[in-house]
């Protein structure tokens, strides 16, 4: 059994294509092919999916969206009013002038439509108003939960997520969801209750008119059902081609030294130039499908317009209707397929938005590969000297790769442990499994033998510290970063810390001290400077067991000698593991466990197992040699 990590959409790793060409290549048959063949069960997943997180965002809007729904109703309903009210002024307001009598009637009829229109200004303008109060409400609430969500998701999850990904989830996504809101849904909604309202009126107002018309819904339905299957696999297109194009902005620009080092850039234009071109490809089809629905929405509007005209014509003179009733139910025809062809010119705000909130349901239904205990744990006291940790039979993998067959370790309170091997013997991994990024596919990693999987996030967060090479500083002052080990410690604390890992000298040289900005990534600091200051957070965080992951790795000699001494105060009192390649690091702790295809296979003092003749004695030869 091995541990599975969260495996990415198949389209993830295409921005890292080997040539423009492949990648191109790559996304057009995703593109065009498989997510046209959505299958019908993972459609109606999709769209199940989406449903219950848009019911979920609009619970706590209830009485707001009731009262949305109710001035729509209203506005449609005073909308309808008019033609009818136009077409009584015509039979029964009119004629009475026409034979000299007085305007009583027209003048009433004036009225009750001038009535009519300022209700409808009203009530339109409460549901434009609510449907933009609490839209923007949802978006915020979905751009928190999304946001929190991502940050409790494990590392696995976000080295297989890709994050470009992530931003077009929090940006372009959410902000399509947001567009919605503000330029398409209450428009949508009205033309539907319109389409509904005025199909009822007219067959109120004559059925055999009204069945003419509505035999025009045969070439409708069609059209509305072949522009949403099409339209919705076109935007799904549009999401994911955007969100490539993100993905390969971000890598380029993220490691843009590596760019620019190995002469990559015109590899990257071409590779962004062929996602591009998939980008408008998307675009450019999701622009054909409109401008068929469009002209064919007001090609069977004007052809049902033309045959009631003709048809009421002949009734009109036939004595069967009156002309009021005609002049109706032509303005009734004008207001039941102008919201369709409205549609279709916001339908593709709701196709992206619809295919947006797709994207954003699948991240927050994704499950922590690492969770919560379901219940609190008991509170534990404080460690005087560290807590003992255990790895009982931990057997762990990365898909189908074993890295750790079965791994046994014991480790006192108090000792410093340095974790040595060759390249891929599963020194990171076991860093990873303590400081639980991932959990053992079987076996136990425990804390004063309790499973760290019982173990609440927060305390464990508390309890483990890992410190790798990266020494990765947040934007904003020396203090800030050093402050993030613990947000509550004082400025007194923060200097104190400072000063008892030996980086007080350098940051009192700095233009303003404490309150320096370090710059983005701590870009205005060197590496040493960088790591004493991680240094510096952990020792004000005061974990019980600290992890170091090659923390001296990309050190120069001379800021290795310092950190080296901010070492032994941040190891005092406490357990510790340290991974380093580099032996001078090693040399500080009290056991070595030499480890080779995940089995530990010497275990000593670094003093022993230098003078045996092992894999650490070969290890420490040919560092020595090195330095010579």
């Amino acid at each position: 059994m091995t541990a599975q990590t969260t495996a990415a959409p198949a389209e993830d790793g295409v921005a890292a294509a080997g040539s423009a060409t492949g990648a191109g290549a790559a996304w057009r048959g995703v593109a065009a092919e498989n997510v046209e063949e959505v299958s019908a069960p993972l459609e109606a997943l999709l769209r199940r999916r989406s449903r219950r997180l848009l019911a979920d965002l609009l619970r706590p809007h209830r009485r707001a969206v009731a009262l949305t729904a109710a001035a729509i109703v209203v506005a449609s309903l005073t909308s309808l009013a008019g033609p009818w009210l136009i077409g009584i002024a015509i039979d029964n307001g009119i004629p009475p002038l026409v034979k000299g009598g007085d305007a009583a009637t027209l003048l009433i009829i004036a009225g009750a439509f001038a009535l009519t229109v300022l209700v409808q200004a009203a009530a339109t303008r409460a549901f434009v108003t609510l449907t933009g109060r609490f839209g923007q409400a949802m978006v915020l609430e979905l751009r928190r939960r999304l946001f929190a969500h991502l940050l409790r998701l494990p590392v696995a999850f976000h080295e297989s997520y890709t994050s470009g990904r992530v931003i077009s989830r929090q940006t372009s996504d959410v902000d399509a969801i947001s567009e919605l809101f503000n330029e398409g849904l209450d428009g949508l909604i009205t033309a539907v209750l319109s389409c509904v309202l005025v199909g009822t009126g007219m067959l109120l107002l004559d059925w055999p008119l009204a069945l003419v018309v509505l035999s025009g819904f045969v070439p409708l339905a069609w059209l509305v059902l072949w522009f949403r299957r099409r339209s919705a696999v076109a935007y799904r297109w549009i999401r994911e081609a955007n969100a490539l194009v993100i993905v390969h902005f971000v890598e380029t620009f993220g490691g843009l030294r590596a760019v620019q080092a190995f002469r990559r850039e015109r590899r990257n234009e071409e590779i962004f130039g062929a996602l591009s071109d998939d980008y408008a490809r998307a675009t450019r089809r999701s622009s054909q499908i409109n401008a068929i629905f469009a002209p064919g929405i007001a090609m069977v509007g004007n052809v049902i317009t033309g045959v009631v005209l003709c048809y009421g014509g002949l009734r009109v003179l036939d004595g069967d209707i009156k002309v009021g009733v005609l002049a109706s139910f032509l303005l009734y025809l004008q207001r039941f397929f102008d919201p369709l062809q409205d549609v279709s010119q916001f339908y593709n705000t709701f196709q992206s938005a619809a295919s947006a909130l797709e994207k954003i349901s699948g991240v927050l239904e994704e499950e922590p590969s690492v969770p919560e205990p379901p219940g609190p744990a008991a509170a534990r006291p404080a460690a005087a000297s560290g807590r003992r940790v255990e790895f009982r039979q931990v057997r762990f993998g990365y898909r189908q790769a074993v890295v750790l067959p079965g791994l046994d370790l014991d480790i006192p309170a108090g000792q410093t442990v340095a974790l040595v091997g060759e390249t891929g013997a599963g020194k990171t991994t076991v860093a990873r499994l303590l400081a639980r990024f991932y959990d053992p596919g079987a076996g136990q990693v425990l804390l004063d033998r309790v499973d760290l999987r019982s173990l609440p996030d927060a305390e464990l967060r508390r309890e483990i510290v890992l410190i790798t090479q990266e020494s990765f500083l947040f934007a904003g002052t020396v203090a800030d970063n050093i402050r993030l080990g613990r947000p509550s410690a004082t400025d007194a604390e923060v200097e104190a810390a400072a000063r008892a890992i030996g980086a007080h000298p350098f940051i009192a040289a700095l233009p303003e001290g404490y309150a320096t900005k370090v710059g983005k990534r701590g870009g205005k600091l060197s590496a040493g400077q960088r790591q004493l200051l991680s240094f510096c957070r952990a020792f004000i965080a005061a974990p019980s067991v600290l992890v170091l992951d090659e923390a001296t790795a990309l050190l120069d000699i001379p800021s290795e000698r310092l950190v080296q001494s901010a070492l032994r105060t941040v190891l005092a009192g406490r357990t510790a593991l340290i991974i380093a390649h580099r032996l001078s690091t090693v040399a500080i702790a009290d056991r070595v466990l030499v480890l080779r295809a995940g089995e530990v296979i010497e275990d000593g003092s670094p003093a022993e197992l230098t003078g045996g003749s092992g894999e650490y004695a070969d290890l420490h030869a040919r560092w020595a040699a090195s330095l010579a």
